[in-house]
C-alpha cells in the first residue's frame, strides 16, 4: 500500500524545488515552536488578547496529519474540544474566538466558523482513515452531521449552502457568503459520507465562477433572491486577505477534480497579475479587476499550487519561491505562516488530495513506524 501511494504521489506530482521529501517538516516544527502551546492553543499576537482561534485549531490539525504527528494531533484536538466545544465536539460546533477576558481566559464569542468546522471534520475523518483510528472517524461523521443541521441552507436559485456561522449572515436582504470558506476538495470528501455534500461541491464551483466575472475571488458576497450575487454590505467588492485562499485550493485540486481546467482558465487573470508585477497583487476589486498593493509573502506561498498548476507560468512560479527564500514570513506571523505551510509544503509534494478530496500524504515507511 505504502509502494502504491508513493507511485501515486510521483505521478500526480508537478516539477517542484526539492528532490525529496525528508519526514521531518521543518515549517511545522517551526510553527509548533512559535505559536501553539505546550497543551495544543495555537495563539495569534496580532491581538493583544492574545487570541485562538477555530481557525487557527483547524489548520493546525491538518498540518498535524500532513506531518505525521499524532501527539500533536491529540493535543490540539484536545484543547479544541475542552475550550471552544464544551468538551464534546460531537454535540457542539467550537466557538470562532477565545482568548483573554476582563476576568479570565474564555470564550470571547461563542458563533461558531464554518470554514474551521470542516478543516476539523476533514482532518478527523482523515486522521481516522490514515491512521486507522474509529474513534476520530466517528467524531469528524458527527460534526459533518452537526454542521448540516445547524450551518447549512437551501438558498433561491443557488440549492444547499453552507453559511460562514450559524447566526449573523442571514436577513432581509439575502446571506453573505466567503467563498473562501469552501475548498472544493473537502465537498468532494465529505460527499463520500453523505451525498448532501454532493451537492454543494457542485454549487460551491458554480459560486466560485459567478462571482469572480474577471477572474478575481471577492472575499466576501451577498447572495440575494432576486438578483443572485451582489456586492457584500460590509467589504463591497474587494478580494485580498480571505480571498486568497480560493487561489490556494483552487491550486490544489487533482489535475482530475470535477471542473478543475474550468476554474483553472477562469481564474487565470490572477496568474497573469501575479507575473506581470512579479508578486500577487494585496487587494483586487472582484468587479472590476482593478488591482492594489503588494501581497506578503504568505500570497506568494498561497500561489504556489497555482502557478505550478499551470504549464506557462515557471519563471513566475520561481520568482514566489525565491521570495519565500529571501523574505521568510515573520515567526509570529500567523496567517502568513498558515499560507507558507499549506502553500509551501504542497509546493514540496509533502501532501496532495485525490480527485474525491481524500487526503495524500507523503509519508515514507520510516516516518510511519
Amino acid at each position: 500500500m505504502r509502494q502504491l501511494l508513493a507511485l501515486l504521489l510521483v505521478l500526480c506530482t508537478p516539477a517542484i524545488a526539492t528532490a525529496s521529501t525528508p519526514c521531518l517538516w521543518p515549517a511545522w516544527e517551526r510553527f509548533k515552536s512559535e505559536l501553539v502551546s505546550t497543551d495544543g492553543r495555537v495563539l495569534d499576537r496580532s491581538d493583544q488578547r492574545l487570541i485562538s482561534t477555530s481557525e487557527g485549531q483547524s489548520y493546525a490539525l491538518f498540518f498535524a496529519l500532513v506531518g505525521n504527528d499524532r501527539p500533536a494531533f491529540a493535543k490540539l484536538l484536545r484543547w479544541t474540544a475542552n475550550n471552544l466545544a464544551e468538551g464534546d465536539l460531537s454535540r457542539h460546533l467550537p466557538a470562532w474566538l477565545w482568548g483573554k477576558g476582563k476576568q479570565q481566559w474564555q470564550v470571547l464569542d461563542s458563533n461558531n466558523a464554518s470554514d474551521a468546522d470542516l478543516w476539523i471534520a476533514y482532518s478527523l475523518l482523515e486522521a481516522g482513515r490514515l491512521w486507522g483510528e474509529p474513534s476520530y472517524t466517528q467524531l469528524g461523521q458527527h460534526m459533518l452531521w452537526r454542521i448540516a443541521a445547524q450551518t447549512v441552507r437551501k438558498l433561491p436559485g443557488l440549492g444547499l449552502m453552507l453559511l460562514p456561522a450559524d447566526y449573523g449572515f442571514e436577513d432581509s436582504r439575502g446571506w453573505r457568503l466567503n467563498p473562501s470558506y469552501l475548498p472544493p476538495q473537502l465537498f468532494d470528501r465529505f460527499a463520500l459520507v453523505d451525498p448532501l455534500w454532493g451537492e454543494m461541491a457542485v454549487n460551491v464551483r458554480r459560486l466560485w465562477l459567478q462571482a469572480s466575472p474577471k477572474g478575481f475571488a471577492p472575499d466576501w458576497l451577498l447572495w440575494t433572491p432576486a438578483a443572485g450575487i451582489e456586492p457584500d454590505p460590509e467589504h463591497g467588492n474587494s478580494g485580498d486577505y480571505d480571498a486568497i485562499r480560493v487561489y490556494l485550493w483552487l491550486g490544489m485540486l487533482a489535475t482530475d477534480a470535477p471542473q478543475r481546467d474550468e476554474l483553472l482558465r477562469h481564474f487565470a487573470p490572477m496568474i497573469a497579475a501575479t507575473t506581470h508585477k512579479g508578486v500577487p497583487p494585496e487587494s483586487v476589486d472582484a468587479r472590476s479587476g482593478k488591482q492594489s498593493g503588494q501581497g506578503p509573502v504568505g500570497f506568494s506561498a498561497a500561489l504556489l499550487p497555482l502557478l505550478a498548476s499551470v504549464a506557462d507560468s515557471p519563471t513566475s512560479l520561481e520568482a514566489q519561491r525565491k521570495k519565500l527564500r529571501e523574505q521568510p514570513a515573520e515567526p509570529q506571523a500567523y496567517y502568513n505562516q498558515v499560507l507558507v505551510l499549506f502553500g509551501q509544503g504542497w509546493d514540496e509534494a509533502r501532501y496532495r488530495f485525490d480527485n474525491q478530496g481524500r487526503l495524500l500524504p507523503a509519508w515514507s515507511a520510516t516516518c510511519s513506524e
